[in-house]
């Protein structure tokens, strides 16, 4: 049997189109959709970053969206040999919506690096972001791959490609990975170039790719992005060189709530 509450509720057959205009609502009836970033420092070592974010009033739905930090660059420490290389991944990417209510507090942290600047050549993987709170469990997205090398004559290393990540992996509705690069040029005593390609964190972007020609020895120099992947040290002559590879880019926490 219907109630008299019933009654009194609006439905959109009872609307005429146009009849009720932007400028007929109160601010505090407007559909709002705001958006918070948290990003660690982009530094060499980045510490990351995290704070605690208390939802304001009226708010029904958040879509968090999280990237891991860059995986770290190799070092170049083997004398008397040339270098493969395999570039390093940028962070993976996990979302989640949740059905939230005022007041509600979670615990957000931007990943930062892991503080190895490696000489060998296995470097680190990146460090992983994460979101506690009501409505989650688990949910986090792991950082890049690190960059690898070997001095092997004949064995190359290889690219490899890490792509969605279905419903309930590490606690999100959906994720994905990145690509992580490889390729070194002439593999010979005095191999003049060498290239080898990072990668970014998914829709986060970056397009960093390191080269060298003739030059003994190239540390992991620059500062990456958010989410991307670290330089790894590179040497085009045989002799007792040794580099260390460079630290990837911070991890990242997008909110978008309404």
């Amino acid at each position: 049997m219907a109630t008299y509450s019933s009654y009194k509720k609006i439905v959109n057959e009872q609307v005429i189109d146009g009849t009720v205009t932007e400028a007929k609502l109160g601010t505090e009836t407007r559909h709002r959709l705001c958006t918070k970033w948290l990003i660690g420092d982009a530094c060499r070592c980045s510490a990351g970053c995290c704070c605690l974010w208390t939802v304001p009033g009226c708010t029904r739905k958040v879509f968090f969206e999280i990237w891991g930090a860059g995986g770290n660059g190799s070092g170049a420490c083997s004398c008397n040999r040339c270098h493969h290389f395999q570039g390093t991944g940028g962070g993976y990417y996990n979302s989640k919506m949740v059905t939230t209510n005022p007041g509600c507090q979670y615990t957000m942290c931007a990943a930062g690096v892991y503080r190895c600047l490696s000489r060998e050549c296995t470097a680190c993987n990146g460090c992983t972001s994460y979101i506690n709170g009501f409505g989650l469990s688990d949910f986090c997205a792991i950082g890049g791959l690190q960059g690898r090398a070997n001095t092997n004559w004949s064995e190359h290393c290889y690219s490899c490609w890490s792509c969605c990540l279905g419903p309930t992996s590490n606690g999100g509705d959906f994720g994905m990975g990145s690509h992580v690069g490889n390729w070194s040029g002439i593999f010979n005593c005095h191999c003049h170039m060498q290239y080898v390609k990072p990668s970014g964190a998914p829709m986060l972007g970056g397009n960093l790719a390191q080269a060298i020609s003739v030059c003994y020895m190239r540390c992991g120099c620059w500062i990456a992005p958010p989410g991307h992947g670290g330089q790894n040290a590179m040497s085009t002559y045989c002799g007792r060189c040794c580099g260390q590879g460079g630290t990837g880019g911070p991890g990242v926490v997008k909110v978008t709530f309404t």
